[in-house]
């Protein structure tokens, strides 16, 4: 195949994704679990968009944050998952090089967006368990669109120095990226330049962005479970903790598996490289179709309004 062989180039106009490497024969199996949950994650949260609109009930700030999650999932998806889909399918590995750069724009930017969104979130569960007089009057409707807008930006200025790293590079050996879709660590490996900018940028965002996000997660868990310790009863307790108890669910799932992904990657030497890809981007994109889920089952307010939806359409 001519298009992927390795020649001598310093700006190539594509790139050749080849799925999972050395799993070619299956890739129309591998596509069945990643086509499943691209229907759910779709379905799910367009559904969660569709309730929290139609239900004045829910017009409050944990659900607009809620909202903003589904966004970017939808985002994240709609931007990989087709591409990746049809290579599994038709086989249509080539990759423009602009649209490889805005696949690496999308995923860093709404992976920021979405931490981001995760910390608001805890936010609003810590003042609403804190300080439950005040919540009304501290995370009222414009205060809500402000922070949405600061996640909006800080996710896009934050995301942009990548694409712009990445085409200043000479790219001279090969074009072929052993992915299913363009991410900033397969592009760089390609580039023939000292790239270490692009790690110490990276470590950057990973630690400042990523991990401070964490840290405040933690900080607000830490002092919402101290008022919920306070409480005299255990009924109340319970309570309490079941109105944060999805959005902990959905912090568990974000970070526990990212987390033993990259203890995999640094420890596990002799784990095939397919195994590697297949299970990173298994952990990508299951994220997405379990947050509505999560919610779904554990708010009844959701509940309730899926099954009066559901109910009047069969009526």
């Amino acid at each position: 195949m001519s298009d992927s062989n390795t020649t001598d180039f310093t700006n190539p106009s594509t790139f050749i994704l080849l799925g999972i490497p050395g799993q070619e024969a299956a890739h129309i199996w591998i596509s069945i679990p990643f086509c499943t949950m691209y229907t759910i994650a779709i379905l799910g949260n367009f559904t969660i968009l569709i309730i929290v609109k139609r239900e004045p009930s829910l017009h409050v700030p944990m659900y607009y944050f809620l909202c903003m999650l589904a966004i970017t999932d939808l985002v994240v998806y709609t931007s990989t998952l087709p591409k990746m889909l049809a290579i599994f399918w038709f086989n249509s590995r080539e990759i423009d090089f602009s649209a490889c750069l805005t696949q690496i724009y999308f995923i860093r930017c709404f992976s920021v967006m979405e931490s981001g969104i995760l910390v608001a979130m805890a936010f609003d569960r810590y003042v609403a368990i804190c300080n439950p007089l005040r919540h009304s009057t501290i995370l009222t409707n414009p205060v809500v669109a402000k922070i949405g807008l600061a996640m909006v930006l800080r996710g896009g200025m934050v995301s942009l120095p990548y694409p712009f790293l990445v085409r200043q590079w000479p790219y001279c050996t090969t074009n072929i990226i052993p992915q299913p879709f363009c991410t900033h660590t397969a592009v760089v490996k390609l580039a023939c330049a000292d790239t270490r900018v692009n790690s110490y940028y990276g470590f950057f965002v990973l630690f400042c962005v990523f991990g401070l996000d964490g840290i405040f997660i933690a900080i607000s868990y830490i002092l919402i479970l101290r008022a919920i310790f306070s409480l005299p009863t255990k009924d109340a307790r319970l309570k309490t903790f079941g109105t944060c108890g999805s959005h902990l669910c959905v912090i568990l799932t974000s970070y526990f598996p990212g987390l033993f992904i990259s203890l995999m990657y640094w420890s596990g030497q002799n784990v095939p490289g397919h195994i590697h890809i297949f299970i990173a981007n298994l952990y990508i994109f299951m994220l997405p179709m379990l947050n509505p889920i999560i919610y779904g089952v554990r708010t009844k307010q959701i509940q309730d309004r899926l099954l009066r939806l559901f109910t009047h359409k069969g009526a």
